[in-house]
């Protein structure tokens, strides 16, 4: 059990996603130059050095969060987390003047609640300092200087150091949002299994907030997806590469020219102001066009294009007729989307029966809790059999291997109870924990100061968030530059491309 020090020239990394999206990471970060790569489930695990740290987290557009293993160990029960966790040197990581926060993940019949696993963590670094120095540091929940992530699978227990901080899926451009969006790692992992690369005209007919265009553009021109937000977490660490990671920043060199257009249309005149303001938060108005128009008046487009749609499901969002807007899907692909490849994400078999089209792949994705699949429709005149004689191909080797998933969710229908297990855990009170151990004498005193302390810690938060909210202005050459905006102007944010910063724009 080696421990892996910061300044290390070469470390393990592990790239979370969404099931599904594995190999779509794998093949992002074996591009970036990732090394060991190899997929596990909802994950990634790679090495790499501390520049392929930072591109991971500021390139790629499918994962999730990026994990720094610091150390891996068994554990039995909770006082084996502690010992373990207990031996590590924190002061390499650490001061008792900083802040800190544990996340857990956990799947195992012993340790049955995520957040007791949590505070067994933070227990074990607290007394530790405690010990040598008498100080102790705080939590911090909203702006941790150091965040931490504890993984167990029964007694296989990994720790590591969280080097994005907010998910990754937070991009930054979104200023406003419809009700259910996409969420942007699924958005941009649809556009990649698709295998569009801005080659032809992109569409959305049901575009919401317009997240799918907006991750369309971004692949299309191959810009980094992390351009728009604050901050990550590395950017605290003791060995941070200002340097480096602005070099990274500013590289425009792998960016591309996209000679094609992107269209968004929606029914919903919010949903298309909303689609406004976000692509023109992300710079990308000369590239996107966001119209208000009803799937049904859909008509044939003059170029050759792809149509990528994410309709409701009758889960979160619904629709009066919601057979019947699948029905009219159907209908506007057959007879107005000719010679073009439509992909839809949906949920319910019955509305794919309504569109009435045969798909010539199925790629199973998981959209929140829910086990959706990912179809594609190709639109060709004629049968099958003539399109195939005149060369055209219904699947490649790739989609082959990526419908083969299918088989892969089916068997593993635990993965939605465990979901719910987790929202269980995350939603239980410390109070109704079963111990497995009686903890008297020096102990309990022990566990006792820890209770009012962490009373204390909850009490402090809100006063620590205000406070490392100031702290977080940057002079950075070339961030964002973000001013107020007025409220009455209707006007989002704008990101000039060339200066790398955000500007108010006046009416």
């Amino acid at each position: 059990m080696q421990e892996i020090l910061l300044m290390e020239q070469n470390f393990e990394l592990i790239a979370k996603t969404f099931m599904g999206l594995e190999p779509v990471l794998a093949k992002e970060l074996t591009q970036l130059g990732a090394n060991d790569v190899k997929i596990g489930r909802r994950m990634v695990s790679f090495t790499g050095n501390k520049e392929l740290m930072y591109r991971a987290n500021f390139q790629s557009h499918t994962a999730i969060r990026i994990l720094k293993p610091i150390r891996h160990f068994k554990a039995k029960c909770a006082d084996d987390v502690y010992e373990e966790i207990k031996k590590i040197d924190w002061t390499a990581y650490l001061d008792d003047d900083k802040t800190f926060a544990v996340d857990s993940v956990v799947f195992s019949e012993e340790f049955r609640h995520s957040k007791f696993v949590s505070y067994k963590v933070k227990d074990a670094i607290v007394d530790q300092f405690r010990e040598k120095t008498g100080k102790r540091p705080n939590i911090s929940v909203a702006n941790p200087d150091l965040r931490l992530n504890i993984h167990i699978a029964e007694d296989d227990c990994t720790l590591s150091l969280d080097s994005s901080g907010e998910s990754l899926h937070r991009r930054g451009y979104r200023q406003e949002s419809v009700e259910a969006p996409l969420n942007e790692v699924l958005a941009a992992g649809m556009i990649l299994l698709s295998g569009w690369k801005g080659d032809t005209d992109f569409i959305d007919p049901m575009c919401g907030s317009g997240t799918i265009l907006i991750e369309a553009a971004l692949i299309a021109k191959n810009m980094a997806p992390g351009l728009f937000r604050k901050e990550y977490a590395f950017e605290k660490w003791p060995d941070f590469d200002a340097d480096l990671f602005d070099e990274i920043y500013n590289d425009e060199s792998q960016e591309r020219e996209f000679q094609h257009h992107i269209y968004g249309y929606d029914v919903d005149v919010k949903a298309v102001n909303t689609a406004l303001l976000n692509v023109k938060a992300a710079g990308l108005s000369n590239d996107i066009t966001v119209r208000q128009q009803d799937f049904k008046d859909f008509t044939q487009p003059s170029h050759k294009s792809i149509i990528i749609t994410n309709p409701p499901y009758g889960e979160r969002i619904s629709t009066p007729d919601l057979l019947g807007t699948y029905k009219m899907i159907g209908e506007r692909l057959k007879h107005e989307f000719k010679g073009n490849d439509a992909w839809i994400l949906s949920y319910r078999e019955e509305c794919f029966e309504q569109i009435g089209l045969k798909p010539s792949i199925k790629i199973p994705l998981y959209n929140g809790s829910l086990e959706c699949e990912f179809r594609r429709y190709q639109m060709f005149d004629g049968k099958l059999k003539d399109f195939r004689h005149d060369g055209g191909i219904v699947k490649t080797d790739e989609e082959k291997r990526q419908m083969a998933q299918k088989h892969r969710f089916k068997k593993e229908r635990e993965f939605k109870q465990r979901l719910e297990e987790t929202e269980q855990n995350e939603e239980g009170d410390i109070r109704s924990f079963t111990f497995h151990h009686h903890e008297l004498g020096e102990r309990k005193m022990r566990d006792d100061r820890r209770d009012h302390e962490d009373r204390e810690d909850r009490k402090d938060w809100k006063d620590r968030k205000d406070r490392d909210d100031r702290k977080f202005k940057r002079d950075r050459k070339d961030r964002f530059d973000r001013s107020d905006k007025n409220p009455k102007s209707g006007k989002g944010k704008g990101f000039d491309k060339k200066n790398r910063r955000f500007d108010d724009e006046e009416d």
